[in-house]
């Protein structure tokens, strides 16, 4: 897999999606669980951020065949 700062949207949903599985193991220590969870904070910040940037790129063709951004 790649850097962390370098993940496409799936594979940071996909490493989201481990984090959520880390945090929900009960062997899992306190000082894990706060770690693992800030990680998971900033991943999903990084994916918001994707989101809104892909957001601000699409394009909206209107009744006049036109192209606007969204």
């Amino acid at each position: 897999m790649q850097e962390e700062g370098k993940l496409n949207l799936e594979e940071a949903f996909l490493k989201l999606e481990e984090t959520v599985n880390a945090l929900e193991q009960e062997d899992i220590t306190l000082e894990q669980s706060f770690q693992v969870y800030r990680e998971g904070m900033e991943l999903l910040k990084k994916c918001n951020r994707a989101i809104d940037k892909v957001e601000k790129q699409v394009l909206v063709l209107n009744e006049n065949g036109e192209v606007n951004e969204f």
